[in-house]
C-alpha cells in the first residue's frame, strides 16, 4: 500500500502539469472575434517593425499590435516589406482576415514566413508610441492584391 501512495502523488502531479501546459498552448492563440474585428490586410496603410517579435498595424481608424511566435530579425527589410497569409479557413471565408489564428503568418520578400502568435487592437495612442521605438516601417501599398494559395 506504501508504493501505490508514491505512485499516485507523482501520477497527479504529472497530470496537473499537463493540463498547466495545455492550458498555456490554448492561450497562445487566442484570436480577435468578431471576425469583422481582424485586420484586413488589404486595408493597411502604415505598419512599423517594432522589435523582433512585434509589428504594429494600422488599417485607418483601426490599429493592431501583432506578436510573433519567435524572433523574425529581418521582417520589414526590401520591397514588399510586410506580407500577411491568413490560414486557409479565413482565405477561404474571411477575405483572407488576419485575427492571430494558429497557421497565420507575416514575411518579408525573401525570408522565410513567421508564424503569428497573436493579434489585438491598439488605439491610436498606443500606436504612435510604439511606432517611435520602430526600425522599420512601410504601407499598405505592399500588400498582395489577391490571395494565393
Amino acid at each position: 500500500m506504501k508504493t501505490i501512495t508514491p505512485t499516485l502523488l507523482v501520477l497527479a502531479l504529472a497530470i496537473g502539469a499537463g493540463q498547466a501546459l495545455a492550458q498555456d498552448t490554448m492561450q497562445t492563440h487566442t484570436p480577435l472575434r468578431p471576425i469583422s474585428e481582424c485586420i484586413r490586410p488589404d486595408r493597411i496603410n502604415a505598419w512599423h517593425i517594432v522589435d523582433n517579435r512585434t509589428a504594429v498595424v494600422g488599417t485607418g481608424p483601426q490599429y493592431y499590435k501583432v506578436t510573433l511566435q519567435s524572433d523574425c530579425p529581418r521582417l520589414g527589410i526590401g520591397p514588399a516589406g510586410l506580407m500577411f497569409r491568413a490560414n486557409e479557413s479565413n482565405r477561404a471565408v474571411a477575405q483572407g482576415q488576419i485575427c492571430g489564428e494558429v497557421g497565420e503568418t507575416v514575411r518579408s520578400r525573401d525570408q522565410p514566413p513567421c508564424a503569428i502568435q497573436s493579434v489585438s487592437k491598439i488605439d491610436k495612442a498606443t500606436f504612435k508610441a510604439l511606432s517611435k521605438k520602430a526600425t522599420r516601417h512601410g504601407s499598405g501599398a505592399d500588400q498582395p492584391t489577391t490571395m494565393k494559395p
